[in-house]
């Protein structure tokens, strides 16, 4: 629609529009839930817009009865987007998955902050594991779900993290306040801060209704100001356990800003990531190699050269950082999975190599665990090239195939043969592996 000498409704319309364009990116990148107070806000704005469209008089002309039709549809469908961005069915998954990080919380750390035993084991590894299951929920590149994500994980990884160095340190403070007058101002102060480390702990995870992040800052920086306060000149070792206390505070102030940083960082797009970069590349050059090693006329030529550059792209895999993002360390291992598969592909076609130069009399049921080591080797190969998902026909042939080879290796009696049983368990193994591998590839997942 073009500005300019035209209808006053066609003027409305347009300025209608641009209030609601100043707001698509806002939608279309909402990560929250229907309850949040910027839902409502995003909601109550476009609905207002909708109602000032639907009051624009048409005065019976075509043109504009259409550009109130557009301006109504491009409206409503922002409105369809951000109800369905917070309803979508993976944001609901990581909004269960965050309670019950807020379940373990509540039961393991509150208590720990209010005078319990200590943060036990069966906290640390269910925490692992509400991680684990947060970096595999699936996103499909959807900006809402990947910040949604980003941030659910930052928090739950902010806390296992705060309380990771909270039992390093514990043992060595606080010091005897017989050392000096200042100490018993220092270890007041430390006190005071293990109680806003549980304070900050539950307003993170949402279970501390009523505490605000500028509370808490205002209460850490006014206990860095005492500590500022304290004379401590010329004894190191006070001045040294100050200096603890205050970098305790410092952290626990970066911790408080992550709220803020999660409405304005793109960090949650991992694809720009320097670390995932890095592993793209990795895996681009791994694949280059696994298709000359699986088109190769003549593959036994290209072995050796094969494995030594894949040994190096596991070292340049143990070279990237994590930048403590498990997404990051999931990718990475994922990437390590797939470059040691190739290796260990290579490795038993060597094997099965060798053997065809060794005419020797064997065991017949050593000789029927290199038969299944024989299939498993043109198996792997055929799961090198699957590219597909879990309802594909060719991975539930596959699947198939593999566990015909596991129940083979069952049949396989080894008489009381030592080298049998060993060569019997590790053909089991690399079945198994490469099952796993077979279903790392086709579990979709994305970073």
């Amino acid at each position: 629609m073009e500005m300019g000498n035209q209808h006053p409704s066609i003027s409305r319309l347009q300025e209608i529009q641009k209030e609601v364009k100043s707001i698509e990116q806002q939608v279309l990148g909402f990560s929250g839930l229907s309850d949040d107070k910027n839902y409502k806000k995003l909601e109550r704005i476009l609905t207002k817009q909708l109602f000032e469209i639907d009051s624009v008089d048409t005065e019976g002309k075509g043109d504009i009865q259409q550009a109130r039709k557009r301006a109504a549809q491009e409206t409503e469908r922002l409105l369809k987007e951000l109800e369905q961005n917070a309803n979508h069915p993976h944001r609901l998954e990581i909004q269960n998955i965050f309670q019950e990080a807020q379940a373990l919380v509540k039961e393991k750390v509150v208590p720990f902050y209010s005078g319990g035993n200590c943060v036990t084991d069966e906290f640390e590894e269910g925490i692992q594991d509400v991680i684990l299951r947060l970096t595999h929920v699936k996103t499909g590149g959807k900006v809402s779900l990947r910040k949604a994500r980003y941030h659910t994980l930052t928090k739950i990884c902010a806390v296992q993290e705060i309380i990771e160095n909270c039992m390093k340190k514990q043992p060595s403070l606080p010091l005897s306040e017989d050392a000096h007058p200042s100490v018993a101002k220092i270890n007041s102060v430390m006190c005071e801060v293990n109680k806003t480390r549980g304070t900050l702990i539950a307003l993170l995870m949402g279970v501390n209704n009523k505490e605000t992040c500028r509370h808490l800052s205002c209460v850490l920086s006014g206990l860095m100001a005492d500590l500022d306060a304290l004379d401590v000149c010329g004894h190191t070792e006070i001045r040294n356990y100050r200096k603890e206390v205050v970098e305790d505070i410092n952290q626990l102030l970066r911790y408080l800003d992550l709220e803020e940083e999660a409405d304005t960082t793109y960090a949650f797009d991992l694809g720009q990531n320097h670390s995932i970069l890095k592993i793209e590349k990795v895996l681009k050059r791994m694949r280059e190699i696994k298709t000359e090693l699986l088109q190769a006329q003549n593959p036994p030529e290209l072995y050796l050269s094969a494995k030594t550059e894949l040994q190096g792209l596991i070292g340049q895999l143990d070279e990237v950082s994590l930048e403590k993002n498990p997404c990051i360390r999931e990718a990475r291992r994922r990437a390590v999975i797939e470059v040691q598969t190739l290796i260990t592909y290579i490795d038993l076609k060597e094997a099965l190599e060798k053997r065809k130069l060794l005419a020797c009399e064997e065991h017949p049921s050593h000789r029927a665990v290199w038969d299944v080591l024989g299939n498993l080797s043109e198996i792997q190969g055929e799961v090198l090239s699957f590219d597909g998902n879990r309802t594909d026909k060719n991975y539930i042939r596959l699947e198939e195939l593999l566990t015909k080879q596991l129940l083979a290796l069952d049949a396989v009696d080894p008489q009381g043969e030592e080298k049998c049983k060993a060569a019997r368990k590790q053909a089991v193994k690399l079945a198994q592996n490469i099952l796993s591998y077979l279903d790392l590839k086709s579990d979709e997942w994305e970073y």
